[in-house]
């Protein structure tokens, strides 16, 4: 069972995890426009019309022609010949000394290259006079957004509600997007109770379902979760061997160290396909990546705060890869507050709490707590705080990377 990387640097880690999730990119699929939001585009879009389809007013006021304007500070008289509101245009042409009333988004009347907005304009009956107005004031040309043939959204952006609004705009009824990738949580563990059930002697509840659960549905996902493993072999074979079959992805926590109950990496290194076994990270050490059948398996180890950090780092890189994402999750960069050491050699995440100073600087305050199965620090924080490679000392101010937990 050691055919396969182990003990990898993050980034490289990171590197092979990219490599596995693009090998298996899922499939197109054409859902209805209001059914695309936060997914991924599996092709560009090309806009089929200019937005705005036509030139049109942007303010309630009178179209009038530029030229028929004194060229004073004097106001000139124009004849008022009819209206044109937003909607069907009514194929008003203006002639010399003419001008028509006009609502916003409403087509210019032909003839018409200029709007006096209606609170400039005094109003006699059929007579109006207008200000000296700016040629071209308040009008919006055909095509100042998008021309006709461009293209306005990119293989592998995420559809954000405003770009979805875009092809709406565009009238586009649906987009070619990746499917969804169908996801299994497994937790596992004799040890492990569900919340509300009495404990006895050496029982815990059950954390991380509820958290991995959570940090799925929060990124979009349907996540399925499975009953629990418990520290059998067998049982464990069972439980994955179905899953691997049915599921795009599955996610396990605990039982992928070294221990005799560590039952996950033989059953996937036997039935399957192991990517890599070990990544130098604290918290997450024992993370494992692997397929089996049609899933890519991604085991996390055990203790919540390395269930978040193995989530939010390789989790997430995988999900975004099966989709095709090419946009990177945000990540900020901010001072720290106080000072910290870090003795070993790995890559380190650290919880901590993000603030904004008066003058707009972006501060972190990490949290004392270390170990990794202190949840309720995880909970106290809204952020994962980047520490590199290699023993070092940041002192007060230094600049770090910063992974929120909800930007994504």
């Amino acid at each position: 069972m050691t055919d396969f990387p182990t003990g990898l640097l993050f980034d490289d880690a990171m590197r092979l995890t990219a490599e596995v999730a693009a090998a298996h990119r899922l499939e197109t699929e054409y859902p209805a426009l209001p059914r695309c939001h936060g997914r991924v585009l599996a092709a560009d879009v090309v806009a089929p019309l200019a937005l705005p389809p036509f030139d049109n007013s942007a303010m309630d006021g009178f179209a009038l022609r530029h030229a028929d304007l004194a060229d004073n500070e004097s106001e000139t008289e124009l004849r008022l010949i009819g209206e044109q509101f937003a909607g069907l245009a009514l194929d008003l042409t203006l002639g010399a000394g003419e001008c028509a009333r006009i609502t916003t988004g409403a087509p210019l009347p032909a003839g018409a290259d200029t709007i006096a907005i209606k609170e400039n304009v005094r109003v006699d009956g059929a007579r109006v006079l207008v200000p000296p107005t700016r040629r071209g004031q308040h009008v919006r040309y055909a095509g100042e957004d998008v021309g006709e043939g461009e293209t306005v959204l990119r293989e592998g952006q995420t559809l954000t509600p405003a770009r979805v609004s875009l092809a709406a705009s565009l009238g586009l009824s649906s987009l070619p997007v990746r499917r969804k990738p169908t996801v299994a949580v497994f937790t596992s563990g004799d040890e492990l109770v569900e919340p509300g059930m009495p404990l006895q002697p050496g029982q815990i509840y059950d954390s991380n379902r509820d958290l991995l659960m959570g940090l799925l549905r929060a990124d979009g996902l349907e996540p399925t979760a499975w009953p629990r493993l418990p520290d059998d072999p067998r049982q464990v074979e069972i439980a994955l061997r179905d899953a691997a079959c049915a599921f795009d992805l599955v996610f396990t926590c605990g039982a992928v160290s070294a221990g005799e109950k560590d039952h996950i990496p033989a059953v996937l290194a036997q039935f399957g396909q192991i990517h890599f076994w070990k990544v130098k990270m604290r918290p997450g050490m024992p993370l494992l990546l692997a397929s089996m059948d049609q899933a890519r398996f991604l085991g996390l180890p055990g203790n919540p705060v390395s269930v978040l950090a193995t989530y939010l780092s390789f989790g997430r890189a995988l999900i975004d890869g099966l989709q095709g994402r090419v946009e990177p999750r945000p990540k900020l960069r901010a001072r720290l507050v106080g000072g910290i050491e870090k003795s070993h050699p790995r890559r380190e995440f650290v919880r901590a709490r993000l603030r904004s100073d008066e003058d707009g600087v972006l501060w972190v305050d990490p949290n004392p707590a270390t170990g990794s199965h202190r949840l309720r620090a995880a909970a106290d924080s809204d952020a994962l705080m980047v520490v590199t490679e290699g023993a070092q000392t940041l002192g007060e101010g230094a600049v770090v990377e910063v992974w929120p937990y909800a930007l994504g």
